[in-house]
């Protein structure tokens, strides 16, 4: 865990986020007592990949043939 107070964490800013990047444990002070702790935004996921469901999902004839009526109702 590093451990910075304010002053140093304003003048070592770019510093201190890439440590923090890396999966080091952040931690900032004022007047040595910890307030916040600095941690990585996870990245955002990739795109959406046509087929990415490929062979994982079926559909049968059931899925084509109309709902009962008082599902229907429930849909409205």
């Amino acid at each position: 865990m590093i451990q910075v107070n304010i002053h140093e964490a304003k003048t070592q800013l770019s510093k201190i986020i890439d440590q923090a990047c890396r999966g080091e444990e952040v931690v900032i002070a004022k007047a040595g007592t910890p307030v916040v702790r600095l941690t990585p935004i996870a990245p955002r996921p990739s795109r959406r990949q046509f087929g990415a469901l490929s062979g994982k999902a079926r559909v049968d004839q059931r899925f084509f043939e109309p709902l009962p009526e008082d599902e229907l109702r429930a849909w409205e």
